[in-house]
């Protein structure tokens, strides 16, 4: 097993860490859906090698605009302490190389602009869905494909796991940022 331990913040699939764990790193994934809340974990006894972090987007991404004032500030807050404790976690730790990852929406407002977005089609996944990461990092190698699929993501109907289908993270990109940030 490699001894680099991974933090996987607001992991929900674990998709975007799936290939360090295929190669031996040791994952640590950190969700409210495994009754972890990162923003009551405590400081752990290992030195972290590198950090994803993609905090719920509901309350962040321009997709849900037109919610954003039924929700009020409470969810915005909500969010945004998520967030607070993804980039706490990065300075407690100080990795080797980290990124936050969510949608094009508001988190701008409050991290200044991206260091990067892309669109998964750049890396093999044949459809559309702009994603911004803030972070210090590696940028993949590109390896682009006719997105044939277009906005598949945009277009999936309501249901109970449409959330959580839109915010798997396109397998391609994943296998390349691994590969630029070992």
């Amino acid at each position: 097993m490699n001894p680099n331990v991974i933090l996987d913040l607001c992991s929900g699939s674990g998709s975007w860490s799936e290939p360090y764990k295929k190669h031996g790193y040791d994952v640590r994934q950190i969700d409210i859906l495994d009754g972890i809340d990162i923003r009551l974990m405590e400081k752990l006894d290992c030195t972290i090698h590198g950090i994803l972090a993609a905090p719920p987007c509901t309350a962040l991404a321009v997709s849900g605009a037109r919610w954003w004032a039924k929700k009020g500030n409470m969810a915005l807050l909500e969010s945004l302490s998520i967030v607070d404790a993804c980039i706490r976690a990065v300075n407690i730790y100080c990795p080797k190389w980290w990124a936050l990852e969510n949608p094009i929406g508001r988190l701008s407002r409050y991290l200044g602009p991206p260091v990067m977005k892309f669109q998964p089609w750049e890396y093999g996944d044949p459809w559309t869905k702009r994603t911004c990461l803030w972070g210090h990092f590696i940028t993949p190698t590109k390896s682009p494909v006719f997105p044939i699929e277009g906005g598949k993501i945009h277009r999936m109907p309501p249901s109970p796991e449409r959330s959580r289908l839109r915010s798997i993270t396109p397998p391609g990109f994943a296998k390349a940022f691994f590969e630029a940030n070992p």
